[in-house]
């Protein structure tokens, strides 16, 4: 098969592409014949080894994709042969992502796609979606509740405008454009605020009628928490899935008044039954047709170099790989 991998640490030339065997699927395991590859941040900072040293000899990078099963190891019912499915955590503690013409899986990381989902869009679904499910729904159900969503034209951020919606909520989101305004806008969003223009925090007030928000889904804690502080009702919820431009923000002990819980969010490490919630809800909502996706630039396997650095570069929209061109 074709494929990417890197046997060390570094920059986006570290990236090789070539030729490797076909791998196998063991016990547990399906085989996934990929045909879109989903590149996310933690792609390359995994690759970078900003998150996690290499773990193998040699990684396949890439933790999200989507394609067709074409065969099961043992345990696993021959039936799944054929699925269309969409992948999540495929490269998390793992050596092959699904940078590549085939991966191994286990069997409940492949998750069966509707019918009336394309595969460049269940590239998109696993850590961007799964983890603006945690965030949004992580303290309870949030009907008839206000949440503001940091970045709500970026990855994670698009989707927990549309989950917010799906859950009942009125959302607010910063952006710091006319273009990104109107992104989380098309998503859902009741109410956008440049924060380059003007005082945020007095413009949330403003919009909620000075009640302030129940959820604050962020990107950039340390960049966002005066505004945060200022804002979150009391026994609120602030849901940190990302550090941004500080990893050490600092938090004075008088937020300890306000009763307010700072729930950090990493997929990966996210209770099985948060997992299992945020896999039910999307796939119901992909059937449904309620879940669009924030469209981005797409290339091909041999090019996933490129990829990587669009996304460090912070290139608007979701990166995908077509891996089997359709």
């Amino acid at each position: 098969m074709k494929a990417v991998w890197y046997e060390q640490n570094g920059g986006a030339d570290v990236l090789e592409y070539g030729d490797m065997p076909d791998p196998q699927p063991g016990p547990g395991e399906v085989r996934v014949r990929v045909i879109t590859s989903g590149v996310n941040p933690s792609d390359w900072k995994r690759r970078q080894g900003l998150t996690n040293r290499i773990e193998f000899p040699r990684v396949i990078p890439n933790q999200d994709g989507a394609g067709v099963i074409d065969a099961v190891g043992s345990g696993v019912d021959r039936s799944r042969i054929g699925d269309r499915v969409w992948l999540f955590e495929s490269q998390f503690g793992r050596p092959f992502g699904t940078g590549a013409e085939y991966t191994v899986q286990p069997s409940g990381h492949a998750v069966c796609l509707p019918d009336n989902t394309d595969f460049a869009v269940a590239a998109g679904l696993g850590v961007p979606a799964m983890t603006a499910h945690r965030c949004v729904f992580s303290d309870g159900p949030v009907i008839g509740k206000t949440v503001l969503v940091t970045g709500g034209a970026g990855a994670v951020g698009h989707y927990a405008v549309q989950l917010a919606k799906l859950g009942g909520a009125a959302v607010i989101s910063t952006v710091s454009s006319d273009e990104k305004a109107q992104i989380a806008r098309d998503a859902g969003a009741d109410h956008t605020i440049n924060y380059r223009a003007g005082d945020t925090s007095e413009k949330i007030m403003e919009v909620t009628g000075g009640a302030g928000v129940d959820v604050v889904v962020e990107v950039d804690m340390a960049a966002n928490f005066a505004v945060s502080q200022q804002v979150l009702k009391r026994s609120g919820v602030l849901a940190v899935y990302s550090g941004g431009s500080a990893q050490t923000p600092s938090v004075p002990l008088k937020f300890n008044a306000t009763n307010v819980t700072i729930r950090m969010v990493l997929v990966y490490d996210m209770p099985d039954t948060a997992k299992a919630a945020a896999v039910s809800d999307i796939t119901s909502w992909l059937e449904q047709g309620k879940l669009a996706p924030l469209s981005g630039p797409h290339f091909s396997l041999e090019q996933l170099k490129d990829a990587h650095l669009a996304v460090e570069h912070a290139v608007i929209g979701k990166v995908v790989i077509d891996v089997r061109p359709e």
